[in-house]
């Protein structure tokens, strides 16, 4: 979609979401495109280690053997 530049202050707002619906969105001057619209796009964050920390619990008896099969041992 072109726009011209002052048309473009009136209508930003659809603008931006054109652009963010994935729209090709350029601002025109002097019948030449100067501005595209862009969304941006955020890296995800990187997993902090010991984030985790206190949100699981194993059992005091984790390694013990399953009393089902006390008789294989």
């Amino acid at each position: 979609m072109n726009i011209k530049l002052d048309d473009a202050a009136t209508h930003l707002p659809d603008l931006i979401k054109a652009a963010i619906n994935g729209e090709d969105v350029f601002i025109v001057a002097d019948d030449k495109q100067v501005v595209q619209l862009v969304p941006l796009v955020r890296p995800k964050p990187r997993p902090q280690f010991g984030s985790a920390k206190g949100l699981m619990v194993i059992a005091d008896d984790f390694g013990e053997p399953l009393e089902d099969f006390s008789e294989y041992m």
